[in-house]
């Protein structure tokens, strides 16, 4: 059978694409499920062997040393199991191990295997992140259900507890990917005209990653949960049972797969750039990717440094984080919240970069201040990291520490502030069209505004120790990330279907499930600012009965945006399965690169290495050059960019 063989770019794997092969079996992540689960049978019962009658700090009987080493084989037998290993075992074996991964492959058991296509890794990415986020959103609604009445409870204490700690924690820990996964991976290497990424075997495995997480936080819910709450603060986090293992588990494999996704849009933007891609041509969306990767460098290897520390604790009885013992409870405080305060950037640039990326679009107008946009979000990556201890003004820190923390945190809104004012500059005087992802960028402006206000306020030692722990601090948070990133999401997922599925979504079932969507969210979480201040604090299950009623009309909104959202995925699925309406190539005429390629985008991305002739924004100019020649460069273009080697 002939098999066409398509040349990719040089470097890492020296991939190509294969089509027409017939192949047989493949491992997949039915194999890989089969065999973590013997691994973590292997595990536990070696975990038991070598350590059966040893005395675990908590006095729950459970050997600690057996369920983490579960843990640990059975990750490495998700990883058989799916083939991810099989490449590096064959080479240290000395065998040359066929070349897969780039072929094009029909159908969807694609999805379900280890593929080397960075546009099947971002499908991946998208799909996964959603199943994430709809777990922790039906968590979330059995917090709200718990509320209604402060006295007839469905769940009890225990339960509660559990569901707070996993909604927090799954929200929190899955999401931090929910832009860099589905669009970093996806949209970057056709935004500045690279055939693939650095390293596609981590770009693959970075996502793998994170259904092993998913599995091992959810098997917390059946193993006692963690009463810690999504921050693990201890001593609760060393005196919980096993459920408490499978939180710092699933968090440091998190972990892993933000630093192998870090190390690879850092390296792929910076050196991976086709011809005349300057930095000052990069798109919005690129910048908030490499802004949003330097950060998670440099902050997520202290919080599994802290996990590792927590394990220690918990297996072995080191007690660095127990007081009782010896320990400081503040060690813990100030490793997580190192990397647990640039997190909340973690999420909101890639938000951002999505929203100044689409404004211009539909504002048919250049984006207004592009290096004002690139300066606030390299400023707030950098304040991030002089900021995180505010979260222990009321821990007994060094009083004399406080001013500092306030000033810094106060500064960070005026990066914010910067990009803030570069979309609002971007739509005065615009000829704006209202379309569905117009609408949710809006929403993202309106939604930011109350976070960021009450950020300010939070943000000052005297109202942080009023409202500390309360609902205020709740739903200004929510207002800061789910009011930005997800309204961000939902419209970048409007606008790219028809780029990732060839489908434009339906106009009028998108302003449904917007206007549902954006004035439910308003209802549920506007009133928990007044709830705050009334003086209801967080992860309680009993509250005063002059609450009730707010808190009623609070949960009987978050039911009305759970429907908004469900009826986003039977409307979304069903254009996607069943009538799939085709879209025209650029229906948005975009100027974007990403958008000139045409649809299906072939394994490679693109013929020819493109060569970049103007800024991707310059809407409204008729002057303005095509973003990129498509004709095939000279030989000696080819292979190199204005930011490295090719």
């Amino acid at each position: 059978m002939a098999i066409k063989t398509t040349s990719f770019a040089s470097g890492g794997d020296g991939g190509r694409a294969v089509a027409g092969e017939k192949k047989g079996f493949r491992l997949n992540a039915f194999t890989g499920l089969i065999a973590g689960g013997l691994g973590y049978l292997f595990g536990h019962w070696m975990g038991n062997a070598i350590a059966g009658g040893y005395q675990q700090v908590i006095g729950s009987g459970q050997n600690d040393i057996a369920i983490l080493l579960g843990f640990i084989f059975g990750t490495i037998g998700w990883f058989l199991g799916l083939g991810i290993l099989n490449y590096p075992l064959k080479k240290m074996a000395g065998i040359e191990p066929p070349l897969e991964g780039y072929e094009f492959e029909p159908g969807v058991m694609k999805y379900f295997r280890f593929t080397l296509d960075n546009k099947v890794v971002g499908i991946q990415y998208l799909f996964g992140m959603l199943f994430y986020f709809f777990t922790a959103g039906l968590l979330a609604l059995g917090i709200r259900t718990e509320l209604l009445s402060p006295t007839n409870h469905i769940w009890g204490p225990a339960t509660y507890l559990e569901i707070v700690g996993e909604h927090g924690t799954m929200m929190m820990m899955m999401m931090t990917s929910v832009v860099m996964g589905p669009f970093g991976n996806y949209l970057v290497p056709l935004m500045i005209g690279s055939k693939r990424v650095a390293f596609p075997r981590l770009e693959a495995a970075a996502f793998w990653f994170t259904p092993a997480a998913y599995i091992i936080l959810l098997s917390a819910l059946w193993q006692g949960g963690f009463q810690s709450g999504w921050t693990g603060y201890a001593p609760l986090s060393i005196q919980q049972g096993v459920g408490q293992d499978a939180y710092l588990f699933s968090f440091a494999l998190l972990g892993f797969s933000m630093i192998t996704s870090s190390i690879n849009m850092t390296a792929t933007i910076i050196n991976y750039r086709a011809p005349g891609m300057r930095w000052s041509r990069l798109p919005m969306i690129a910048w908030g990717m490499i802004t949003v990767a330097f950060t998670m460098l440099l902050s997520v290897p202290i919080l599994i440094d802290g996990l590792y520390v927590m394990g220690l604790d918990r297996s072995v009885q080191t007690a660095m984080l127990y007081a009782g013992h010896g320990g400081s409870s503040f060690l813990w405080e100030n490793l997580f919240w190192f990397f647990g305060h640039p997190e909340v950037y973690l999420l909101a640039l890639p938000g951002f970069g999505l929203t100044m990326e689409i404004l211009p679009v539909f504002a048919r107008k250049p984006l207004f201040g592009y290096r004002t946009a690139v300066t606030g979000m390299v400023g707030v990556a950098v304040l991030s990291f002089f900021v995180w201890q505010h979260h222990l003004f009321q821990s007994g820190m060094n009083p004399d520490m406080r001013p500092l923390f306030m000033l810094t945190t106060e500064l960070i809104s005026i990066p914010t502030g910067f990009i803030y004012l570069v979309g609002l500059g971007t739509l005065w005087r615009a000829r704006m069209r209202f379309d569905v992802p117009m609408l949710f960028m809006l929403a993202v402006f309106f939604n930011f505004l109350f976070g960021g206000i009450t950020g300010v306020y939070v943000s000052d030692v005297p109202v942080n120790v009023t409202v500390h722990g309360s609902y205020f601090v709740m739903a200004h948070f929510h207002y800061t990330i789910m009011g930005q990133l997800i309204f961000a999401v939902m419209g970048a997922i409007y606008y790219y279907a028809p780029l990732y599925f060839g489908v434009k979504l339906n106009e009028k079932w998108g302003k449904i499930h917007f206007w549902t969507m954006f004035i439910a969210f308003n209802s549920t979480f506007l009133p928990l600012f007044a709830l705050g201040l009334l003086g209801m604090p967080r992860r309680v299950f009993e509250y005063a009965a002059r609450l009730q009623h707010l808190n009623q009309w609070v949960t009987v909104s978050s039911y009305v945006l759970g429907l908004s959202l469900a009826f986003f995925v039977v409307t979304f699925v069903w254009q996607l399965a069943v009538t799939r309406p085709k879209s025209p190539l650029n229906p948005w005429q975009s100027r974007g690169l990403e958008w000139q390629v045409g649809y299906p985008i072939p394994p490679g991305n693109f013929d020819k290495i493109p060569v970049i002739l103007s800024g991707p924004y310059e809407y409204g100019d008729p002057n303005a050059l095509p973003v990129a020649d498509l004709t095939p460069a000279e030989p000696s273009a080819v292979g190199v960019s204005s930011g490295g080697e090719i």
